[in-house]
């Protein structure tokens, strides 16, 4: 694992960080970082050994995301779905696509949500149909699709093919004709994450481009896909948090007034918000700590925690950020200080699907003894 670390370490210093205004002022993928980190078999970090990955579990990707977060949020967000997509494909895809994510080779990522449900991702509107006894026409307006040009492969979702059930899941290797990727993503924050619309109109895949059973896919979605993505958000939330803490702190101790012979740090009010931010950041990261405590541990609340850490960690990041902007003044506006590039890329948490309030519904759903969505 130290080996592992002290790679990741040296590409977002020696890569990451070197870029992450340039990715942010151009809104442009970072391909140099991925490229990097494929080599250096970070995005093989969770496939199993078998195909030659590092089979390492949800608290090690959790460390890389939150790593990359405090230095790139486009890097992280970008790593953190390819994340989220493997653990369904490692399941039950092709041998040669899982060999080539544990390599390095391949970069996945999900396409849930559509234009006709947008963040209810558990309620497909594409469809699927049989145009022969092996091959299975897909079409859908998926809404936003991480690394959507750039990606390998998609996890895609659509109403089942025959069976009962609301979704089934299809790998669908980007290069696949009658895909339609969007024009460049101009977002408010994560600028270089390659956000786009992704549409398929006459998409064919082999029926064998299935993941798992035909109606299954919401289950699949619901204990293969969701815990990643929620615990790792969790992640790429801590580490926004840390290094805008980190930032701000190091601008109040080095600002001064002169006339009070003072530094910001030494103003009590200043001092009062910069310790919120502090209190905010440790809450979450002991949150996110025990949400993989009790996963690895199965304790019986593991599920609720799931739920909670996406939400908790968004809200908080935004108020740290928010703090941050406030504390530090003007500087806070400059580009080159970080913090308004921080205060930015918080803000995606809490409206990536599902969102702030659909898992807080979830959340009041499970303490209450209810089905976490409403039967169909």
């Amino acid at each position: 694992m130290s080996d592992h670390i002290d790679a990741l370490s040296r590409i977002i210093c020696d890569v990451v960080a070197p870029n992450t205004g340039d990715v942010d002022r151009r809104g442009a993928f970072p391909r140099a970082a991925i490229d990097a980190l494929g080599k250096a078999g970070t995005l093989g970090l969770i496939s199993g050994t078998a195909v030659g990955g590092s089979g390492q579990g949800m608290r090690a990707a959790a460390e890389v995301v939150e790593q990359l977060s405090a230095a790139c949020g486009s890097t992280a967000m970008v790593v953190l779905m390819h994340y989220a997509a493997v653990p369904v494909i490692e399941a039950h895809g092709p041998a040669d696509v899982r060999e080539a994510i544990a390599e390095g080779r391949h970069l996945a990522t999900l396409a849930f949500s559509e234009a006709g449900s947008r963040s209810h991702f558990w309620a497909p509107q594409g469809t699927a149909n049989r145009v022969g006894d092996d091959t299975v026409r897909l079409d859908a307006a998926k809404s936003w699709v991480t690394a959507g040009s750039e990606a390998d492969s998609y996890v895609w979702s659509s109403r089942p093919l025959a069976a009962d059930g609301p979704m089934t899941l299809w790998l669908v290797p980007s290069s696949t004709a009658g895909l339609n990727i969007g024009t460049d993503f101009d977002g408010l924050g994560l600028r270089g994450n390659g956000s786009l619309p992704v549409s398929g109109h006459g998409v064919e895949v082999p029926a064998t481009a299935m993941l798992g059973d035909d109606g299954q896919g919401l289950d699949l979605a619901l204990t293969e896909v969701l815990p990643w993505f929620l615990v790792l958000s969790g992640a790429f939330s801590l580490g926004l948090m840390e290094a805008v803490t980190a930032e701000t702190g190091a601008h109040l101790t080095a600002t001064r007034l002169d006339h009070l012979d003072q530094s910001l740090a030494e103003q009590p009010v200043t001092r009062n918000g910069y310790a919120r931010m502090r209190v905010e950041t440790d809450r979450t990261r002991a949150f996110l700590a025990d949400t993989l405590a009790a996963l690895e541990s199965g304790r019986p609340d593991a599920t609720l925690r799931v739920l909670e850490i996406k939400a908790s960690a968004a809200e908080a990041a935004i108020e740290v950020t928010d703090l941050a902007m406030k504390l530090n003044g003007g500087a806070a506006f400059r580009k080159e200080l970080g913090v308004e590039r921080r205060f930015r890329d918080a803000r995606a948490a809490s409206v990536m699907a599902p969102t702030t309030d659909a898992l807080l519904d979830f959340v009041g759903r499970a303490v209450s003894g209810l089905p976490l969505l409403d039967p169909a």
